[in-house]
């Protein structure tokens, strides 16, 4: 049997980053120290963190006043740090530098007088809190074409989307042909503000799929992007599995596969 890996795989260079800072904060200051949100869905991580000393929590209210927090590579919503802040939190930001340019742009649409849209899923971290980081104008979020028809906009030609980085461009350009189709003069971002991170790994596998006969996709169930994977490769024709460790492996997978 061959073993293929796909190039390139593993984390974006977003999560490695958030990664490494709580482990220096781990190193610089006394435990425990608190995360919000899970840095990356990947449990031997996690577990791995939380044994060193990390409490991942869901909001901040979880956070003994005056602890450390460390936000996400996901980003948070404004009133998050202003709260943080009020409660007397050291707060040490992980957020990616792509999910604040996001949130930079979005806020820049607001304050030019643009509805704003988000492509993205709702409840999704990064989602909330890029929503989050808009006060002055009403922010629709969607995740599919069909929904386009279905927004309500005071001025169609004040218009701009943004979108959640963990979605690839295949994922988007559906929804964004549609809101360009409606809405002419609609603004979005420049390409090479695009995180093409998640492109890339889905890519990688269509590549992988015309020499293969099995996908394993190495993630955790609630991973969006690791289920996208598997998705891809289900599309593509190959048998495809989503595991976690080599105890999800099942020996009937690999029968009458060469």
């Amino acid at each position: 049997m061959n073993i293929t890996l796909a190039q390139p795989r593993g984390f974006c260079a977003g999560v490695v980053r958030a990664i490494e800072i709580v482990e220096r904060t781990l190193k610089q200051f006394p435990h425990p120290i608190y995360v919000l949100h899970e840095i990356v869905h990947n449990s031997y991580v996690i577990d791995d963190l939380k044994t060193r000393g990390a409490v991942f929590v869901e909001t901040l209210e979880e956070v003994p006043t005056g602890a450390v927090c460390v936000f996400s590579a996901h980003g948070v919503a404004t009133t998050v740090v202003k709260n943080a802040k009020q409660r007397q939190l050291q707060i040490i930001d992980a957020t990616c530098p792509l999910v604040t340019k996001v949130h930079a742009q979005a806020q820049h649409y607001a304050e030019d007088g643009y509805e704003i849209i988000i492509i993205g899923h709702t409840g999704h971290p990064e989602v909330e809190g890029t929503r989050g980081c808009i006060t002055t104008k009403p922010v629709h979020v969607i995740s599919s074409s069909e929904e386009v028809a279905q927004l309500h906009v005071k001025n169609s030609d004040y218009v701009a989307y943004v979108t959640q980085t963990t979605l690839s461009t295949d994922d988007t350009k559906d929804v964004i042909n549609t809101l360009t189709a409606r809405f002419p003069n609609i603004k979005g971002p420049a390409l090479n503000d695009i995180c093409y991170a998640t492109q890339s790994r889905q890519n990688a596998v269509r590549k992988l799929a015309t020499d293969i006969e099995i996908l394993l996709v190495v993630g955790a169930n609630n991973s969006s992007n690791s289920n996208r994977l598997q998705e891809v490769g289900k599309h593509a024709g190959v048998d495809s599995y989503l595991i976690e460790d080599a105890d999800d492996l099942k020996t009937e997978w690999f029968i009458n596969k060469p």
